[in-house]
């Protein structure tokens, strides 16, 4: 499964299932088939994201890195961070699964 987040301010952002899970996931969101997060939920959320690739940077055993590439939680995350602070400013969901 493939989630593709969508939004009017920024291009789609698509990730493979577990990556997705786990930024819905950091950001307190149903990693479900559809979802939305408004614009008053994005600070909440980029601020976990930040923490979360801070700690996962610390070396911390317990940043729940995703097996695979070797690509980290910064990496794939730093798209997404983009569409949320894009679409903050203007005032717009994103959405996925839709």
């Amino acid at each position: 499964m493939l989630y593709k987040f969508k939004s009017k301010d920024a291009g789609d952002v698509i990730m493979l299932e577990p990556n997705g899970r786990r930024i819905l996931e950091v950001i307190g969101k149903e990693a479900g088939p559809k979802g939305i997060i408004l614009p008053e939920q994005m600070p909440i959320a980029i601020k976990a994201l930040e923490a979360a690739i801070a700690l996962e940077e610390s070396g911390d055993e317990q940043a729940g890195v995703v097996p695979g590439d070797g690509l980290g939680l910064r990496q794939r995350a730093m798209p997404f961070i983009d569409m949320l602070k894009r679409n903050y400013k203007a005032g717009h969901e994103v959405v996925w699964g839709v």
